[in-house]
Formats: C-alpha cells, structure tokens, sequence
C-alpha cells in the first residue's frame, strides 16, 4: 500500500507543472555569468550579464561582460549561475572575440542543456523572445550578494524583430524584446525557442523616445563558434506549433488512409468490370451450349419418334419380336431426349465475388522481424527546436526487439519505448510502425524537478532487455502508460522518419 502510495505522489509531482513550452524549456540552459575582480583579496569589482549553453560544460556570453577575466586571470573569477538547482561554478574563458562581442566559457560539475542555433530566415515583424537577467530586476529584487549567486529562472520579455542592421562592420538584429544591462550575453530566440542572436546592446532613449536592443546576428555567432572550434547544434526548419504538425499528421494519417481505401475501391471497380465482361462471356456461351442441348433433344426425340412409327409397322406384319426391340428402342430415345432437355444449360453463371476480395485488407504481422533499416527524417511531418535531423539506423527483431537489445510494448498495430535518460533533461516516446515503417521520435523537454520525478517511476520498470515473454512486454506497456500519462499534453519536438531496409 505504502509502495502505491508513493507511486501515486511521484505521479502527481510530475504532472503538476507539466507543460510544454518551448520558452521555457530554453530557459533551462540560460545562465547568469558573473565576474568578481580581487586585489589583495579584497573585491574590488563585480559585474555579472547572461549566457547561454551551446554545449553541456560551455556557455556563449558577450565579450564585454568578461573582457576583465580575459585580461586579468589571476584576479578575476567568472562564475556560472545556472538556472536550476542550488550550486554556481567556476568559469574559465576559452575563446573570445572582441569585435564580434562574443566569448565561450567552459566550466565542470554539472551538464547543462543546450540551445540550438536556428540557420533559416528571420522574418521582419516576426516573434523574438530575449531571455537572460536584466540588471534593474536584480537592483528591485535582491536582498543581498548571495542573490547573484542563487540559480534563478531567467526573466523573459517579448518583442518582434525589426530588421537587420551593421554595428562597427558587425551584423546584428534590431529587435522591440525588453533588455537592460545584465541581458548581455543572453540568447534572442525565435517561437521555437532556437537561438537567433546574442544580445548585446540597447539604444539610448531620450525624451520619451522608443528603446530598441541589438543583437548580434545568427551569422556572427556561428562565424565565432567554428573559429573557435566548438561544435554546436544547428535546425534551420521553420517554427511550426506542435499543435499544428500534430494535427497535420493527424490529416496526413486520414489522408493516407483515405487514398488506401480509393485504392482498394478503384481495384475493386476494375475488377468488377472485368467481372461484368466474363459474365456476359459465359452467358452467350451458356445460351449457346443451351441451344445445342435442345437442338441433341428434339434429334432424339424425332429418332424415337420414327422407332416408334416403325414398330407399329413391323406389329401389321406380324413381326412382334422385332417390333418389340424397335419400340424399346424408340423409348430409349424418347428417354435419352427427356435427359439432354432437363440437362440443358439454363444460362444462369455464377462467378467468384472477386471484388470483395480485392477491398480485403492486407493482414500486417506486427511481430515479424524486419531486419536492419536506415530511417530518413521527413521534414514536412516533423517538428525540431534542437535535435538533429540526420538519419537513424534500425534493427527491428521479432517481437518489438529493437537493435538486439532494446524492448518495446505493443501499442496497437504499432510498437512503442520510453527513454529516461539518466544524464540529458528530456523524455523520448519512440514509436515505430511496421505496416508503413514510420518511426518516430516525440521529445519531452524537462526541468529538473520534473526529470527527477520521471526517473523515479522509470525505476518501476523491470524489463531491460528484449523478451519473447508477451506478459512481461505488457507489464512493460503499464509502466510505460504511468510516465506517459505524466508528460506535457504536447512534446516539444516530434522527428518522424521514413524507414527503408538498408542496402
């Protein structure tokens, strides 16, 4: 009971604040970079702007929010405040580029999650979200240095691109998002929550004149991330609600299955024709033999009808022994004739109802084995913020055995396994279909409260590895059914990928 119990808390704990936003899932890797300068351990200086993960130990922030730890550092100190959890760390810079404004920082103790750089167009008037730690909420809010130091979420404001401009020969986007000092550094990203500038500076207002923020561009920041020889992940996909792709795949399925049945139909209507013709064929053909059966009968019945007539004559000269073999003989006929008559084909044909065969769907084995497959994304059908899209080598065993090692539950006619990962902040459904060979990926983007939770009902699930053992596999797909009912309404990501068998 007691065990119950807490499966039920746990349940509830991740359900709680469950929600899919792309926002704020970015927000997750957002950091506050922090410089404390000390001379003869007193300090001297303290500075601090924002930063972003571009890989789980390095963060992109502006160069002049640590130009000093750059120049001095012996006595300057750069921590890493990240967003979660209840400790900062310590900061080295690795590269920096003064006139693009923009440096990495590498740091150890903790696995951030990373933002993806968005490679597409920027539509003027489109969407832009600034994320990072304006200095004036810090100023209204914090009670003592040891606030700078506190994991917070970052402060979120909105505000829509303006256009493209040049800043001292630096490309960068002109942008209405709210920013102040301490958003320096911070990451200027699209509806999907992917990176499409760092911010950088904002214009002066006077007499009631309207603020704007710089942002340096997409361009630069990748020019500084290959010089720097720091990989990064890179979608340039447009933006597109979950909601929406869900709900066109959704049509996509109906249409498929739409086309399935015309399909089916269209057979069903050429056959049927052909149907037709062969009937028309076999009644003439019928009718034929019909009238040759008549024409063998009425021949039949003339000849018995002469024997007969030839009897009586053989009876008037007293040849009664003859006569008797004549007029049975006569009888014959006149019996063979009934015969052929009653036997006559009637012109009534019946043939196999082929059509309804043809509209018979064809059975699919779930549980066969289709050996190994390289899975191709399609774009049209997918949704991606972070991940990449290059394609995925399968081994589908019988029995939902996935690479020889991987177990998934029936779901359906389809195949389904959840991934907890012990190290990453994101829960995988993985779906595959063996009758159109649909494999697909819906990625949960989490917090660590939440991650924490799901890990603790991944602990529930017992079966490792493949199993042929159907009762294992459905208790698989009950343990996998209470993570699943925890999630976001929507993930955040859905890649779907076009499977064939692999040369």
């Amino acid at each position: 009971m007691a065990r119950l119990l807490l499966f039920v808390l746990l349940l509830m704990s991740l359900t709680a604040p469950a929600r899919a936003d792309d926002i704020s899932a970015s927000g997750r890797g957002v950091v506050r970079v922090v410089t404390i300068a000390v001379v003869d351990e007193k300090v001297v200086d303290f500075g601090h702007g924002s930063g972003f993960a571009v890989a789980p130990n390095r963060v992109v922030t502006n160069a002049h929010v640590v130009e000093l730890a750059a120049r001095y550092p012996d006595n300057v100190v750069v921590g890493i405040v990240p967003s979660e959890g209840d400790k900062s760390y310590e900061g080295k810079v690795i590269a920096l580029d003064a006139a693009r404004d923009l440096a990495l920082i590498e740091f150890k103790g903790v696995n951030l999650p990373t933002l993806a750089l968005y490679t597409g167009p920027v539509d003027e008037g489109g969407s832009v979200t600034a994320l990072g730690y304006p200095g004036n909420v810090d100023i209204a809010t914090a009670r003592s240095a040891a606030d700078y130091i506190r994991p917070l979420s970052p402060v979120r404001s909105e505000g829509v691109f303006s256009g493209r401009r040049t800043l001292t020969d630096i490309e960068v986007l002109l942008h209405t998002a709210s920013i102040a000092r301490g958003n320096s550094g911070g990451p200027l990203l699209d509806p999907c929550g992917r990176v499409v500038g760092v911010n950088s500076a904002l214009t002066k207002s006077e007499e009631g004149d309207s603020s704007f923020g710089f942002a340096i561009a997409d361009t630069e920041l990748a020019a500084f991330l290959r010089a720097a020889k720091q990989p990064y992940a890179a979608v340039g996909v447009p933006c597109t609600s979950i909601a929406d792709r869900l709900r066109q795949d959704s049509d996509a399925d109906a249409r498929a299955a739409a086309d399935a049945q015309n399909a089916k139909l269209d057979a069903a209507g050429k056959v049927s024709a052909e149907r037709e013709q062969a009937l028309v064929k076999a009644r003439a053909d019928a009718l034929r033999s019909s009238e040759n059966y008549m024409a063998i009968a009425a021949v039949l019945l003339v000849l018995g009808a002469l024997a007969v007539g030839g009897a009586g004559l053989l009876e008037l000269r007293n040849e009664r022994r003859m006569a008797i073999w004549v007029a049975v003989g006569g009888g014959t006929l006149f019996i063979a004739a009934v015969i052929v008559f009653l036997l006559r084909p009637t012109g009534e044909v019946t043939l196999p109802d082929l059509a309804t065969a043809a509209a018979m769907p064809v059975a699919v084995n779930s549980e066969a084995a289709l050996g190994k497959m390289v899975c191709t994304a399609v774009p049209e059908r997918s949704r991606v913020t972070v991940s990449s899209t290059e394609p995925v080598a399968i081994d589908w065993g019988a029995a939902g055995c996935m690479n020889m090692r991987t177990q998934y539950a029936e779901n359906g006619s389809k195949w389904d396994r959840i991934l907890v990962p012990s190290e990453e902040q994101t829960v995988s459904i993985l779906q595959f279909d063996p009758a159109t060979r649909l494999y697909s990926n819906s990625r949960y983007l989490l917090s660590a409260t939440q991650m924490d939770a799901a890990r603790k009902i991944r602990s529930q699930v017992t079966l490792k590895a493949c199993s042929p053992d159907i009762a294992a596999r459905a208790n698989l797909s009950t343990q996998q059914a209470a993570i699943r009912a925890a999630l976001p309404p929507y993930p955040n990501e859905k890649i779907v990928y076009s499977c064939k068998a692999a040369d």
